[in-house]
Parts: structure tokens; sequence; C-alpha cells
């Protein structure tokens, strides 16, 4: 279902726009979706950035426009070679037409800069997640994508051990060379350090003070690291939510590790029985809900409910003058504190969810429900209308 909306997204963009962009981490599968969109079309001209024989083609990118001007242009792993942007917004303005261009990328449009200056009002970005659970519960139980998580290739590895051991690489991976690759000079250890409190303090407020201590390094340069790791996909920072209450809200962010099969990897747990024994259960079981959520209302705001006084939503999600609140339980017979009825009050939102591992949906009180995760995913992508 995902897939069938960005291929619409994909189709509806190249039609309306000279550029667009797909931006997702790396290994979640943008270069196959988009080699299947491109198989379809007769005119492509395809450069991976990551080959050396490919950048050798862009030694000379206006020349490389010039000869495939009347070609869709796809350029992967577009953040290993920023400075096309310009040549592109010259080769756009000079040949002016929609579907001109396809960038993939592994980082977010704030990490490429230039894209977003150089190319205002000419490009169109479309988010690409891991896979969400609506995608694949006709064939993955539950068990399975919570314990490997939603890339691909550990999700469908052929077993546990190499599921663990593809994460494992990947960790290693994106520390010792897709870091170095945006340009940042910083030792791989340092943001593994940081990375692993990170996965420690999964689903908590984020303290800067606390980890820069912890660190030896300032606050500062703490959040500098923290930006990195949330523009390249590997981080959630969940701002609170702020509405004229009156009340006295926390007002630092949360963070979550996005993926929570990494989340895992990086916890050192195997199986899902280590898990199920684990202090992070619960917050793992609230990062993959929210990711699954968030991924199916693009264009709504995503936040959380905190008072010093200890009223507490998940999740709440604003689009205009609706508000859904979610509260994410790991447990079959969901245990409510008053924490969280004082939010419901204090928020009135139009419904609540409590969305847990239950078999079956049920409804609590009136506007509550408690959902489980497959329902919950397709309620709201009902709601947003995005298919």
């Amino acid at each position: 279902m995902i897939e069938r909306l960005l291929k619409i997204q994909l189709k509806e963009g190249l039609t309306e726009f000279p550029v667009v962009a797909i931006l997702g981490p790396r290994q979640c599968g943008k270069s196959t979706l988009a080699k299947m969109l491109l198989s379809k079309i007769k005119n492509v001209a395809y450069i991976d950035a990551e080959k050396t024989s490919d950048k050798l083609k862009l030694s000379d990118p206006e020349l490389y426009f010039e000869m495939n001007q009347n070609k869709l242009i796809c350029l992967d792993e577009i953040q290993r070679v920023p400075e096309i942007f310009q040549p592109m917004r010259s080769e756009i303005d000079s040949n002016r037409k929609n579907g001109h261009f396809l960038v993939l990328g592994s980082a977010s449009k704030e990490l490429i800069r230039q894209s977003s200056e150089t190319l205002a009002g000419r490009i169109l970005y479309i988010h690409l997640t891991p896979f969400i659970f609506i995608e694949i519960s006709s064939t993955t139980s539950l068990k399975e994508y919570w314990n490997r998580g939603g890339f691909p290739l550990s999700l469908l590895a052929s077993s546990r051990k190499v599921s663990f051991n593809w994460r494992e690489s990947f960790i290693q991976t994106f520390l010792e060379r897709d870091i170095p690759q945006f340009g940042f000079s910083i030792p791989s250890e340092k943001i593994r350090r940081l990375w692993l409190m990170l996965a420690h303090s999964h689903a908590q407020v984020l303290n800067l003070s606390t980890l820069g201590n912890s660190m030896g390094l300032s606050h500062n340069t703490i959040k500098n690291y923290i930006d990195i790791l949330s523009e390249t996909f590997m981080l959630r920072v969940l701002p609170p939510y702020f509405s004229n209450l009156g009340k006295r809200l926390i007002k630092s962010p949360k963070v979550y590790i996005r993926d929570h099969g990494i989340l895992h990897a990086l916890l050192r747990l195997t199986s899902f029985d280590e898990l199920l024994n684990h202090p992070v259960f619960g917050a793992s079981w609230e990062g993959m809900v929210i990711e699954n959520l968030i991924a199916v209302s693009p264009g709504w705001s995503h936040s959380y409910y905190r008072t010093s006084k200890g009223s507490e939503m998940d999740l709440v999600l604003t689009f205009g003058g609706k508000i859904i609140s979610i509260e994410c339980n790991a447990s079959k017979t969901p245990h409510l504190t008053r924490g969280f009825w004082n939010a419901i009050e204090d928020i009135q939102p139009e419904e609540t969810w409590i969305v847990a591992p239950v078999e079956e949906g049920y409804q609590l009180k009136r506007n509550v429900w408690v959902l489980p995760l497959f329902s919950a995913i397709e309620k709201l992508r009902n709601i947003a209308n995005i298919f």
C-alpha cells in the first residue's frame, strides 16, 4: 500500500515538478522503488554517485545534462555530489520542463542544504521509510517485525542471526563510512557512544547537559551530533505539544531510535525473548508505534504531551483543527494512569487511541479506543486520506 502511494506520488511529482527527490535512510528501498518506476520509462539516464565510474560522468555536469536533456536523469545517493545542484538549477532554468530529474538521497533536505536553497520552488520531496507493519503484515508476524525492525534486508533475512548480523554491519558502516562521506570529521567511537546512550534513553525526554557531562562534551556539541543522527534518519526528535492550556509543560523534546531493529542491535538484544525481559521493552513498542503512525500521516504535526504534574500522552497528531491523541502500551491489558485521563481533559482530542498488542480493538469509553497496531495504522490512513 505504501509502495503504491509512493508510485502515485512519484508519477504526479514528475508531472508537476522539474525535480523529485526521494529521501530516506540507506538500505530502506529508495533505489529499488526508483528502478521499478524507471523500468517503465523509455528515456532514462541513471547515475549512482557511489560508483567512481558514474561520478566521472558528472565531471562536466553541464555537458552531461546537455547530452541527456531529453531524458529523465536519475541521480542516486545525491548527498555524495552536493555541488551538482547549482548546475542542475542552470539546466532547469534553461530547459524548463517537468520530470527532468529524479534524485535519491540518504540525508534530509536540511543536511543537503544546497538543494533547498538552489532548487527552491523546483523540487518536490518524498520521504521513504523502512517497512511499516501494514505493508508486511500478511507475510510477517508482529513479533518478528517488532524484533527485526523495518529495514528490508533485516526483516526478510533467512534467520534471526543473519538479521542481527546485518543490523550490526549497518551500524558499523554508517559510523565508519557514511558519517565521513557527509563531510563530518567526527571519531566514529564518539558517535557510537552517543548513539548507544540514546538507545538506553529511548523514548525519554532529551537532556543535553546530562549527555554532555557523561561524554565530556559541551551540550552544543551533543546537540550537533544529535542533529546529524536526526538528519540522516537514524534518530527521531519528537517536539513537545504546545497550546494555550495554561499548564506547566515539559518543553524539551523526546528522542527515539527511529528503527526498532537498529535499537535492539545497539542494545545487543538478539531475540524477542531478550527484548521481552529488557527494561526497553515498553519504550521499544512506543517508538515502533510512533514511527508507523507518523509514516501514514504526512503533513500532520507530530508531538508529545507532558506536564510537570504528570499528565502525559505519547503522541499528539494535529492537522488544522483536528486532534488525535495516542497512548502506546505494550501490555495486552493496558493499565491507564490518572495522567493519561488528565491529558485527555487538557488536550480535548476528537479521539484517543491506546495502541497495544491486542488481537482486536474495542471501545473503552466515549471516543477512547484500544487498538492493535494494524488497525491504528489503517484508521489513521483513512482519516489522513493519503490512499
